[in-house]
């Protein structure tokens, strides 16, 4: 293929494409080796669905490049599946820990070791919640609602912008509603889990924590905040469009894809010592190992 026939959006198109397969190589590569050392289905099946995170921005991403051209209702579908995909797995993640520790809101499960251990508030929710309480089956109940509210509120909010916005009733009182709602949604959501870590960062260090949340917090942060300066940038006329036919909105849309496609690339690459198959790895060599023994 010559590249110098090639116009600046083929040229995207070709570099998007690469980055897609690049992530998605990197992802089935991780994906493969937890298959084939299935040995925790219920931490396991947690961490394949939020190492998909990476591949289903890029493709989702990717489609948006396809149809720069699409509408406003078209690119808002994109994001929504972005942003709902974000909240099952911000809902996993929490679900990954519990499983770490042993805990089960559901069977009231909650080891004797850590009953009783003290939760620091910090500004805002101090005004909400006593600045320390101590921890218990309740307050880890609360933890989980404050996570899994996110995972309810986003598709609900996703199904009304996109009807609304194909009915023509979309004023931007009504989108500043939705954006400020989302926005308080997902930070209690990522509060809660940072709050966790917190709490329990001796007994989750052997798990490399960290690395796992700052994997999933990463990939919201850039999402997100890139699509605020790109929102600035554009209000104060530094992203323009040269072309008759694509508007500033669809250039700054088509600037945050690839941008995504880029960044799922470094992220999948981090998941692969984030989310390493090694404990799981360790666990059927050794035990194959126990076998070949005895035998």
């Amino acid at each position: 293929m010559d590249l110098s026939t090639l116009d600046r959006g083929q040229i995207t198109l070709l570099g998007a494409s690469f980055c897609v397969v690049l992530t998605l190589h990197f992802t089935v590569k991780l994906l493969s080796q937890h298959l084939f050392y299935w040995k925790n289905p219920k931490e396991q099946k947690a961490i394949i669905i939020i190492i998909l995170m990476a591949p289903i921005y890029a493709i989702d991403s990717f489609v948006g490049l396809l149809d720069i051209r699409g509408s406003k209702a078209f690119f808002m579908f994109l994001d929504s599946i972005k942003e709902c995909y974000e909240a099952l797995v911000i809902a996993k993640f929490l679900a990954l820990m519990y499983s770490y520790l042993n805990i089960s809101i559901s069977k009231n499960i909650v080891p004797d070791g850590i009953k009783g251990r003290e939760i620091h508030h910090s500004f805002p929710m101090t005004l909400f919640q006593p600045r320390t309480v101590r921890l218990d089956h309740q307050r880890l109940k609360l933890l989980k609602y404050w996570t899994w509210q996110f995972v309810i509120i986003r598709p609900v909010c996703s199904i009304l912008m996109i009807v609304l916005q194909l009915l023509g009733i979309y004023p931007s009182w009504l989108s500043w509603t939705f954006t400020i709602t989302l926005n308080i949604s997902v930070s209690l959501a990522l509060y809660s889990l940072v709050l966790f870590y917190h709490v329990f960062a001796k007994e989750l260090a052997p798990h490399n924590p960290l690395a796992k949340f700052m994997c999933i917090k990463g990939i919201v942060f850039f999402c997100f905040w890139q699509g605020v300066v790109l929102d600035i940038l554009a209000a104060l006329g530094i992203i323009k469009s040269h072309h008759y036919w694509l508007d500033v909105e669809h250039v700054e849309e088509a600037l945050q894809n690839v941008l995504v496609c880029l960044e799922m690339v470094v992220f999948s690459v981090l998941q692969q010592y984030a989310y390493n198959v090694s404990p799981y790895s360790r666990e059927v060599e050794s035990k194959f190992k126990l076998n070949e023994k005895n035998e």
